[in-house]
């Protein structure tokens, strides 16, 4: 438990911790910008699709 205790401290005294950390919430801004965009990309289209819709069939 001891080694454990002492591998834990040396992971945080690195750099290695803050930059896997930010690494992480680049990753997380990343996804979440990436989602909002292909959902408003998706409702754009599907109401350009029904409008269409909606006339071709009143054109029948």
């Amino acid at each position: 438990m001891k080694k454990f205790a002492q591998k834990v401290q040396q992971f945080l005294k690195s750099e290695d911790g803050p930059t896997a950390v930010e690494y992480a919430v680049m990753l997380a801004l990343i996804v979440i910008v990436c989602l909002t965009a292909i959902r408003s990309i998706g409702t754009n289209a599907n109401s350009t699709f029904q409008s269409v819709a909606t006339e071709l069939g009143s054109a029948s």
